[in-house]
C-alpha cells in the first residue's frame, strides 16, 4: 500500500506540473504580443485631439452669361481626296514625291518620257505647214483665214469658165445671124458647162483644203497637249497619302500614280440627335477637342443634310475646320456647336465641383462647417458649369475642396 500510494503522488505532482507549465506559456505568449503591438494601452485608451478648421476660399453662385452648346461627336476626313493618274501612256521617268510629302498646286508630281510626244508634235507641225502651203498659205503663220476666190486654183478656174462663156456668147451672136451651124453652138454651151463644173470644184476642193488646214492645226493642239500631259501636276494643296507607281513602270492611261488629300481645311463629319436638330444652322461656330489633345480647333457648320436618317434619328452636318497641322483625316473628335450666343445662367467653376460614381457634388461653407450638396449641371465651359438645381445665387461654394469631407470644420480665409 505504501508503494501504491507514492505513486500515486507522483502522478499528481505530474499534472500539476504541466497544468503550471501551460498557464506560464500562455502569459508568456500574451506579453509577448503586448510588447509587439505599435499601439500601447495606454495610447489607444488616450482621448483624440480635436480636429482644426481647415482655411478654405469660398465663391458665392451667380450668374453669368454662357452659350447654349450641342455636344457631339464625329470624324475629321479630308476635305478633297483624289487619285493623280496618267492623263497618256508611257514610261515613268521620274516621279519627285513620296508618302507624306506636302505638294501645292501645279507642283510636278512625276514625268512619263516626253521623246514620243516631242516627235509627234513636230509631225503635226510639218503636217500642218503642208496643209497651209496647199491652200495658199505661209506654212509658218497661224492665221488659217483666207478668201477663196484668190486662190490660184480658183482664179485658174474662173479664167477657164470667163473664156468659156465668152465663146458661148459669140457662137450664139453668130448662130443668130446663120453664119455658125448649130453643132458649133452646142459645143459651145457644152465647154461652157464644163468649165463651170471645174469653177464649183475648184472652190470645193480649196474649201477641202481649208478644213483639212483646221484638222492639222487641231492635231498640233492635241500633240502639244499630251506632250505637257506627260508631265503629272498636283491638282490642289495637298499631302502624298499612296504612292503607287514607280520609276521605270510602263504606265497606261488613266492608271493611278499617287493618292492625294487636301489637309486644310478638314471636314468634320458629325451626327447631331434629332431633338436638337432645329437648333443647328450653317455658319454657327463649331469648337473641335480630339483624344490626347489639348488644343482646341474652331471651325463653322457648312452643309447640313437635307434629312433625317431613320436608322437612328440624327442629323448629319459638315463643318469646315482650319488644320494647323495637327489634326488628321480620320480621327475621332469630340465637337461643341454653338448653338446660341450668351445667356445668363446661374454658374459654379469647375474647380469647384467633386465628382462620385457618376453624381455631380459642391460643398458649401454653411456654420463653419463644409456641407456636401448634390446637384445637377447643364452647360459646361473650361472654366465653368451650368447648375440646373441644388444651389441658389448667394450659396457660398467652396473652390479647390480636396479631399474636403462633409462636417469637418472650415474657416473662410481672406
Amino acid at each position: 500500500m505504501s508503494f501504491s500510494l507514492i505513486n500515486s503522488n507522483r502522478a499528481s505532482a505530474r499534472s500539476y506540473g504541466n497544468v503550471l507549465g501551460l498557464v506560464l506559456f500562455s502569459g508568456i505568449i500574451l506579453s509577448s504580443a503586448a510588447c509587439k503591438s505599435g499601439y500601447p494601452v495606454s495610447a489607444r485608451n488616450a482621448p483624440a485631439e480635436a480636429t482644426e478648421a481647415r482655411p478654405i476660399k469660398v465663391l458665392l453662385v451667380s450668374e453669368i452669361p454662357m452659350e447654349q452648346t450641342i455636344t457631339v461627336t464625329g470624324t475629321l476626313a479630308a476635305y478633297d481626296q483624289a487619285t493623280v493618274s496618267a492623263k497618256v501612256p508611257g514610261r515613268l521617268e521620274s516621279i519627285s514625291v513620296d508618302l507624306g510629302t506636302v505638294l501645292r498646286q501645279g507642283q510636278v508630281i512625276a514625268q512619263i518620257e516626253k521623246k514620243d510626244y516631242q516627235l509627234r508634235l513636230q509631225q503635226a507641225e510639218a503636217a500642218l505647214a503642208q496643209a497651209r502651203a496647199r491652200v495658199g498659205l505661209s506654212p509658218e503663220g497661224k492665221d488659217d483665214r483666207i478668201v477663196t476666190e484668190e486662190t490660184g486654183t480658183v482664179r485658174q478656174a474662173q479664167a477657164l469658165l470667163d473664156d468659156a462663156k465668152l465663146k458661148l456668147e459669140r457662137a450664139d451672136s453668130l448662130f443668130k445671124r446663120g453664119v455658125l451651124a448649130k453643132a458649133q453652138l452646142d459645143g459651145a454651151d457644152a465647154d461652157y458647162k464644163v468649165a463651170l463644173s471645174k469653177y464649183q470644184d475648184a472652190i470645193e476642193e480649196i474649201r477641202n483644203r481649208q478644213a483639212l488646214v483646221v484638222q492639222r492645226r487641231s492635231e498640233l493642239e492635241i500633240a502639244r497637249q499630251q506632250l505637257t500631259d506627260s508631265a503629272i501636276y498636283a491638282p490642289f494643296d495637298g499631302v502624298i497619302q499612296e504612292k503607287r507607281a514607280s520609276i521605270g513602270e510602263y504606265v497606261a492611261a488613266g492608271a493611278p500614280v499617287v493618292n492625294i488629300v487636301r489637309m486644310d481645311p478638314l471636314r468634320l463629319r458629325a451626327e447631331v440627335p434629332e431633338r436638337e436638330s432645329r437648333s443647328v444652322h450653317v455658319g454657327q461656330e463649331v469648337r473641335v477637342t480630339l483624344e490626347g489633345d489639348p488644343n482646341v480647333y474652331t471651325g463653322k457648320i457648312a452643309r447640313i443634310s437635307p434629312a433625317i436618317t431613320a436608322q437612328n434619328r440624327v442629323l448629319i452636318v459638315e463643318a469646315e475646320v482650319h488644320n494647323d497641322g495637327h489634326l488628321r483625316p480620320g480621327s475621332f473628335a469630340r465637337a461643341e456647336i454653338v448653338s446660341a450666343d450668351s445667356t445668363p445662367a446661374l454658374a459654379v467653376p469647375t474647380n469647384a465641383l467633386v465628382s462620385f460614381a457618376g453624381i455631380d457634388k459642391v460643398i458649401l461653407a454653411q456654420g463653419g462647417k463644409a456641407v456636401e450638396t448634390p446637384i445637377t449641371l447643364g452647360r459646361r465651359t473650361a472654366d465653368w458649369a451650368e447648375v440646373l438645381s441644388g444651389l441658389k445665387a448667394g450659396d457660398p461654394v467652396i473652390i479647390n475642396p480636396g479631399n474636403l469631407q462633409s462636417g469637418q470644420p472650415v474657416v473662410v480665409k481672406e
